[in-house]
């Protein structure tokens, strides 16, 4: 039997990895492999051309709001909805493991993650320059890659300080305890 392809929005490490995950499980699929396409308008490409069986993507967060990227994107294609569902995010402030809290000059993360922690930098890190990216993941595995200077922090999963190798400085960021995001899992129509 054929694996289902699942593509999501996010790199390895990623919030859309952790629903793609969640959602195999809940619905009792163990033949399954992720693909990392990072942005929702490549995960609404990939479904167009049958490159993947299964679309997941973020659409609204309890504090964030509305996932721009995924309403600009999704108005560009045509797609069944599968189904809708929503995780427990949890945000955590990541470093290059050399860095110390005083090193850090900017934060980057996507603009949904910087928007669900506002009030958190704004208290803690009113100097820090923010920086905006394609992905929290992606910018965990730019900072581990020396893609983003040390003087970087992201914002990021706690599983992404796993898997590339950095310090987390600090746990549940987010300015809500419970932060949920909505995910949207698509098939082609």
């Amino acid at each position: 039997m054929k694996s289902l392809i699942i593509g999501v929005s996010g790199a390895k490490g990623s919030f859309s990895e952790q629903a793609a995950k969640d959602l195999a499980r809940k619905n009792n699929i163990k033949n399954y492999k992720i693909k990392y396409l990072i942005s929702v308008e490549n995960v609404l490409n990939a479904l167009d051309k049958k490159e993947i069986d299964l679309g997941v993507f973020p659409i609204e967060n309890s504090n964030g709001g509305v996932v721009l990227e995924a309403i600009h994107a999704m108005s560009r294609h045509i797609f069944k909805i599968k189904e809708l569902f929503e995780i427990p995010v949890i945000h955590c402030l990541l470093v290059h493991k050399n860095a110390s809290k005083e090193d850090i000059k900017t934060i980057a993360s996507h603009d949904q993650a910087i928007k669900q922690c506002k009030m958190y930098l704004k208290r803690i890190w009113p100097k820090a320059a923010l920086e905006e990216t394609t992905d929290t993941a992606k910018a965990a595995e730019d900072l581990s890659k020396g893609n983003l200077p040390k003087t970087t922090a992201v914002i990021a999963s706690e599983n992404c300080a796993r898997l590339y190798g950095l310090k987390i400085l600090e746990k549940s960021i987010q300015d809500l305890k419970f932060n949920f995001t909505s995910f949207l899992a698509v098939e082609k129509k």
